[in-house]
């Protein structure tokens, strides 16, 4: 197999270049180049199945449960296939975001290794903007196209803790960012259109904002998901310049989340979107993050170990992307996490269910998704087992000295004068399973008026409370501890 060093970055000059230029583009030119780099038979599939481009070796006929499977690829049903065919290992991906999809099929005598997987995605990235159109001008929207999904892919490895995997996708075109010690999370909520707009315009030639990741969130339609690196001069960070757009646009606000190292950048996203809830009723409609230490800090490391892995237990034989659907989904709604990782739906559900019949719960439940977060928190990426001491309760885990005093400093200001109502209301609102309706019959007060409460207390707690996520998952293990029970002592 050829050196893959390089790969996307020869792959965006392959783009520019057919894109600057007059009449069709030459799909030939990167399917060949492809099955060079990866020393693997390549082929573009049209409607029909009809080879559109392929490298020699390229079967004329596509074997039999191909054939069954690409009705489905072009129709959008699925995003991919991989199958052992013939002796041979191939692989199926979708391209494009309309129907019929052109269907781009690797065939190989080994399985490809990951890093030539990952060229063979940005290989079908670039496929799918030069087949969709012959014009310069669109051309250059796919390229646009193109360059999103590079950026979100970068930033979904980096949501997931793992900068090196975002460094391998770019091989030699490294970005800055991505050699940064710290980063902060800027969270815009602007308007869905205005996005595009704002990373356009500070878009460099590879396609990334100079030592800055702005990418459009796919979950919330008005949040643009800005990673910007701590240690960036002020004269090439955008720091200044998404508070100027604040400032100019009185639609937008801004949150802005604490320094982290680039590894947790799930931790600054998280506290990026609590920020963002208090800036929402700011003067300024800018807001940066208070708040006190994670919970999951504060817990003694052995005994919250122990609690997580025998909490997490059944899910041990899962497959690793049942796992990663359990984690996003307990903090964004089903239908995001589809958007998020580029699969349906009903995939998402079916993983879902996975879940909740292996822990027995439901995680339709707020109190159980907080839970299963904080058990992912602590375990973390990559943990393993060993070593643990008996696994105390989470109600045992939770009484601890530094958890009770983290729940009291968390709660105080709803105790405050002119608060009274608000620990009541949201008390019965998390046991209410966060139903505004259910919460106010229980209180006798209207539904309006619990969401108000809410919103008040949002700006209190410095939480996003009315979206799923870590705030309301604080104020669920906040209310938990301070029910009258006494505080334990682990040894």
């Amino acid at each position: 197999m050829a050196e893959l060093g390089g790969g996307e970055h020869e792959l965006l000059r392959e783009l520019t270049r057919q894109m600057s230029r007059d009449g069709a583009p030459d799909l030939g030119l990167v399917v060949g180049w492809l099955g060079r780099r990866i020393g693997a038979e390549v082929g573009l599939l049209a409607e029909g199945g009809t080879v559109v481009a392929g490298t020699p070796g390229f079967p004329a006929r596509i074997p039999d449960w191909l054939a069954r499977v690409f009705p489905r690829l072009a129709g959008g049903y699925v995003a991919a296939a991989a199958e052992r065919a013939d002796g041979r290992w191939v692989r199926c991906q979708a391209l494009g975001p309309r129907v019929p999809h052109p269907v781009l099929v690797v065939t190989s005598s080994s399985e490809l290794p990951g890093e030539a997987r990952s060229l063979v995605s940005a290989a079908g990235g670039v496929l799918a903007a030069l087949h969709g159109s012959r014009a310069a001008a669109a051309l250059s929207r796919n390229h646009q196209g193109w360059a999103r999904q590079l950026r979100f892919a970068v930033l979904s490895a980096l949501l997931e803790g793992h900068p090196f995997l975002a460094r391998r996708m770019m091989a030699g075109a490294v970005p800055p960012l991505l050699d940064a010690a710290a980063v902060r999370v800027y969270l815009l909520r602007c308007g869905p259109t205005d996005r595009d707009r704002i990373s356009e315009v500070f878009q460099d030639e590879l396609g990334f904002h100079g030592p800055d990741l702005l990418v459009r969130c796919p979950v919330y339609n008005h949040h643009l998901i800005c990673v910007l690196a701590e240690d960036a001069d002020d004269t090439v960070s955008h720091r200044g310049t998404l508070r100027r757009l604040v400032r100019e646009n009185p639609r937008y606000s801004l949150g802005v989340s604490g320094p982290h190292p680039l590894a947790a950048a799930a931790d600054a996203y998280a506290q990026a979107s609590n920020a963002l809830a208090v800036a929402r009723n700011a003067p300024n409609r800018i807001a940066d993050y208070r708040g006190q230490a994670a919970l999951v800090s504060l817990l003694p490391e052995r005994e919250a170990l122990a609690w997580a892995r025998s909490f997490l237990r059944p899910l041990s034989g899962a497959p690793r992307l049942t796992v990663k659907v359990a984690r996003f989904a307990t903090d964004v709604p089903q239908a995001g996490v589809a958007r998020l990782l580029g699969i349906s739906r009903n995939t998402v559900r079916a993983h879902v269910r996975r879940v909740e019949e292996a822990l027995g719960a439901d995680l339709n439940d707020v109190s159980t998704r907080a839970a299963l977060a904080l058990a992912l928190a602590v375990v973390g990426p990559g943990s393993n087992g060993g070593g643990e001491p008996v696994a105390p309760t989470l109600e045992a885990l939770l009484r601890t000295q530094p958890a009770v005093v983290w729940a009291e400093a968390f709660l105080s200001p709803l105790h405050e004068d002119g608060h009274r109502d608000l620990d009541s209301t949201l008390r019965a609102w998390i046991d209410a399973n966060a139903d505004a309706q259910r919460a106010a019959a229980r209180l006798g007060i209207s539904r309006n008026t619990v969401r108000a409460r809410v919103r008040a207390a949002e700006r209190l707690l410095h939480r996003d409370l009315l979206n799923t996520g870590s705030g309301v998952h604080d104020l669920v293990h906040a209310l938990r501890i301070t029910r009258d029970t006494p505080v334990l002592t682990v040894a």
